[in-house]
């Protein structure tokens, strides 16, 4: 373990700055709302999957779904993230 009071990447970066002489970006506004555009779109991203279901756990969703007036593949989607978020109450 080193006693350096920064890591080996803080080091290349300080080196890099004092030495290098970095050049500012063009346009460095439009690069910052391209990446958190990019970001954005990423956390967003919707990823199909297969999933196999209980008959009778399906039609108890498709039921609950249609009262909510949402399809039921959504209520699965809200079911599992809230479950990961922690915030999934009944």
């Amino acid at each position: 373990m080193s006693n350096l009071p920064y890591s080996r990447e803080e080091l290349e970066i300080l080196e890099f700055i004092e030495h290098k002489k970095p050049e500012s970006i063009p346009n460095v506004s439009s690069e910052i709302d391209q990446l958190k555009a990019s970001v954005k779109n990423k956390l967003n991203k919707r990823k199909a999957i297969n999933l196999r279901l209980l008959e009778t756990d399906l039609e108890q969703i498709k039921t609950e779904a249609i009262k909510d007036g949402i399809p039921y593949q959504t209520l699965i989607s809200s079911i599992i993230h809230k479950y990961l978020n922690g915030s999934f109450a009944k």
